[in-house]
């Protein structure tokens, strides 16, 4: 009996599935930041956070891709979710884990 014949990578990837790339774009002193923060924690979900106070040059090419002016600006994977209101009605409605999933 061969004990290999099944090889890891054909598992099935739905169990498997990394978690998508979490990216807040924040300032210091913003209150819905700091709230963004905080829920991503609770969840236990990674993220990259970068401060635009110290990098415009980010803000700005974001500002230019999305049309967004306001952090923080946040990022699943590729996506564009928007601000922190928009994180938390995700999370309100039951639909932000399928998205970081």
């Amino acid at each position: 009996m061969n004990l290999f014949r099944r090889k890891p990578w054909s598992l099935n990837p739905e169990i498997f599935s990394m978690p998508k790339k979490v990216t807040v774009y924040s300032a210091p002193y913003c209150p819905y930041c700091e709230r963004t923060k905080q829920l991503l924690k609770s969840k236990n979900v990674a993220f990259v956070e970068i401060d635009v106070s110290r990098e415009p040059e980010k803000r700005e090419k974001v500002q230019n891709e999305t049309g967004w002016t306001t952090v923080p600006m946040i990022f699943i994977g590729d996506e564009f979710i928007g601000g922190y209101d928009d994180l938390a009605q995700l999370e309100d409605s039951g639909k932000l884990d399928a998205k970081l999933s």
